[in-house]
């Protein structure tokens, strides 16, 4: 077993190990299919091997290695040595019996992330949750599923483990775009919700946090668009991912047309919503009102 790695960095090891191979493989001009048949897999494994969305066997590594000719005693080692680092395990593998692997996908990217921009309808981002609030939704969502107090709590325990993101030496930049129905809906009651709106205004200070409003009423993206996140990374070698979730599963778009225009919607978002000066005056005037 691996060492835990913080800050993503297993994530983004994977990531540009499965970039680096792509760029091998295409460099010679083999298809995933032939690249699959290489170590007796399917495409589909080599595509999402080249997406770091899966592990990797250093046998597996070093047989597409050769296949695309990469000869050089040290060439060979450098890529290898990014399979130890790309398997090495992360913190949110002990809550693997309560997190489908799709979602788990997404917390390394958000580790690994120097930017996370997003857009939510519903609830507050989970980033900015307080306990009793996100505990109050996952509740919500595990109604009619058969699932205990016990799980519930170990899912509330990853939410609040994430944020710590927030406070590290070197954090994201975080611009979260809410809709103002998401501050209106009582999840838990008045006392909750005033709390959740102070910890809204507490988060707001942060120099590396970016809170914004979507106004009742506004016109525009926010009536047609739904909830979802544009996640950023320094590494040239890593291209801007979009992350969609749905009831079951999630969906990643990081074609770069497409996240174009993902990014175009959240800066038509932002440019909707109210500056972050006037998102915490409605802060205020939504909690008297509370």
């Amino acid at each position: 077993m691996g060492t835990t790695q913080a800050g993503g960095g297993a994530t983004v090891r994977r990531l540009l190990l499965g970039t680096q191979l792509r760029k091998l493989r295409e460099a010679r001009g083999v298809s995933r299919e032939e690249a699959g048949y290489s170590i007796r897999a399917s495409e589909s494994k080599i595509s999402r091997m080249e997406l770091g969305r899966v592990g990797f066997k250093e046998r597996d590594v070093a047989d597409l290695l050769t296949l695309y000719g990469v000869d050089a005693e040290q060439e060979r080692a450098n890529v290898l040595g990014l399979v130890r680092d790309a398997n090495a395990t992360s913190w949110w593998h002990e809550y693997g019996d309560v997190l489908p692997t799709w979602f788990q996908n997404y917390l390394g990217l958000e580790e690994a992330a120097a930017e996370i921009r997003s857009y939510e309808i519903q609830f507050v981002h989970g980033l900015l949750q307080t306990p009793d609030y996100a505990r109050a939704v996952i509740t919500a969502g595990c109604q009619g599923h058969g699932i205990g107090p016990e799980e519930i709590e170990r899912r509330v325990e990853v939410r609040l483990k994430r944020q710590d993101l927030l406070t590290t030496e070197h954090p994201p930049r975080l611009l979260a775009v809410l809709d103002e129905a998401a501050l209106r809906r009582p999840w838990g009651g008045p006392e909750l919700m005033q709390a959740q709106l102070d910890r809204l205004l507490e988060l707001s200070e942060l120099p590396n946090v970016r809170l914004q409003v979507m106004p009742l009423g506004s016109a525009g993206l926010s009536a047609e668009s739904g909830a979802f996140s544009v996640l950023g990374f320094t590494e040239a070698d890593l291209v801007d991912v979009v992350y969609l979730e749905q009831f079951t599963t999630a969906l990643y778009v990081d074609k770069p047309a497409e996240v174009a225009e993902y990014r175009q919607a959240m800066d038509g978002l932002a440019a909707d919503s109210l500056s972050p000066e006037r998102t915490r005056e409605l802060l205020h005037s939504v909690r008297q009102e509370l």
